[in-house]
């Protein structure tokens, strides 16, 4: 996998995208010391006058408000937005929310996107990297899932609506191993979505 480069989207951004702790599969908790900062972020302070498609911009704000999760704030900009881009957004949002039914209407909104190819191939690698890491170091976490193709993947194919069912099922369950494999994979996929909104945002600027 390419490494997801935080200073590839500019000065003004990049601060707001160095978060190196993987985001909880439930709402987690925002840190409100960034709220001032997060407010200070539109479309003009990232984009300038490079933005050739602003809902595809606003797509990114959406994305920002959710890596340091702000779910509200980010869920009022991506019910907005009505592509694919936006749909997604919205999706992740009421998948961390625990709103799964609600998530799987969404992603069913979103349809084929192109970077599910990426991820699925994403997802492949992290269910063997990071469940053989983890078993590793704690075998008593192991899962019956660790070591073959998370149910979200076959093939090249990425199925949103079960690795929704995935991380209900991890949440539900308390399962360590799978808890952290499917953290990877989803900040692997806010990684893929966010790169895809900004170069389209910019023209592929």
């Amino acid at each position: 996998m390419t490494p997801f480069d935080p200073h590839a989207f500019g000065e003004a951004l990049a601060p707001l995208l160095l978060r190196t702790e993987l985001n909880s599969l439930g709402c987690g908790v925002p840190d409100a010391s960034l709220r001032e900062q997060l407010n200070l972020v539109t479309v003009r302070s990232i984009f300038a006058d490079r933005v050739v498609d602003r809902e595809m911009a606003a797509a990114c704000l959406a994305g920002v408000w959710l890596l340091h999760d702000f779910l509200d704030e980010s869920h009022a900009i991506s019910q907005t937005i009505g592509t694919p881009s936006g749909s997604f957004w919205h999706a992740i949002m009421h998948r961390r929310e625990g709103d799964f039914d609600n998530a799987k209407y969404w992603f069913q909104r979103v349809g084929q996107h192109p970077i599910y190819s990426s991820l699925a191939t994403a997802a492949r690698e992290l269910d063997v990297a990071v469940g053989t890491a983890v078993t590793t170091a704690s075998p008593t976490t192991a899962s019956p899932t660790i070591g073959l193709l998370p149910a979200s993947v076959t093939a090249a194919h990425w199925h949103p609506g079960k690795f929704v069912d995935r991380c209900q099922t991890a949440i539900r369950q308390r399962a360590a191993a799978e808890i952290a494999v499917c953290q990877h994979i989803q900040r692997r996929e806010w990684e893929l979505l966010f790169s895809d909104c900004f170069r389209k945002a910019t023209g592929g600027a």
